[in-house]
């Protein structure tokens, strides 16, 4: 099974993707947990490209293009690889990221978005969980992190905004693989709700 979690910055999908695959592998299940932009060696190369340095270093289009390559890369050399060994591959972030960051909230792109992930990846998630979280509390806790990767951060609180409005949207579009998970209650209890949705579709 492929399981990928999506969220504005600060909603903790990073965090409940590890503590989902630590409780897979609790259970004796066989977990690859990955992440995007990245999750291979010629990914994390453009991972640095896209996250750090000025908000406006790439343009909208330019980003898909990378981002479809980075995917293309961790598709081929780590994902299908697992899955074709009967692991269960859990994913921070996977295509529905750039639906939203580059298709959505900087501009209409949308279509370009999944045109090209049509003809270069081919696949979806089997199941994804949407971390939901008020924008301003996200943003407060992506930018306390004082990381090195801010730069989508610094695009501010209308680009979370628009972004919460439209994963919400993308989860009533595809309602089969999505599951919406209030993230603004304690890790521990996000983390019990994804483990229960994740057991019964694992089963």
């Amino acid at each position: 099974m492929f399981i990928s979690f999506e969220g504005i910055d600060g909603s903790g999908k990073s965090t409940q993707a590890r503590l989902l695959a630590e409780a897979l592998r609790a259970e004796g299940r066989d977990v690859l947990a990955t992440r995007e932009p990245g999750g291979s060696p010629g990914a994390e190369e453009i991972r640095r490209l896209v996250l750090e340095g000025d908000p406006e270093r790439w343009s909208a289009e330019t980003e898909i293009l990378l981002f479809t390559a980075a995917r293309r890369d961790h598709l081929e050399r780590t994902i299908r690889p697992a899955l074709a060994a009967g692991r269960i591959v859990i994913s921070d972030r996977f295509a529905d990221s750039t639906r939203m960051y580059q298709g959505l909230t900087r501009g209409d792109l949308r279509a370009t978005v999944d045109a090209l992930h049509a003809m270069m990846i081919g696949i979806e998630p089997d199941l994804t969980f949407l971390i939901d979280i008020d924008p301003v509390e996200g943003l407060g806790r992506a930018l306390a992190r004082k990381g090195h990767e801010e730069r989508f951060e610094d695009f501010g609180i209308g680009m979370q905004l628009r972004m919460r409005v439209g994963f919400l949207a993308l989860a009533a579009e595809f309602p089969a693989r999505f599951r919406v998970v209030n993230g603004a209650r304690p890790p521990e209890v996000v983390a019990a709700e994804v483990a229960s949705l994740a057991r019964a579709a694992l089963a």
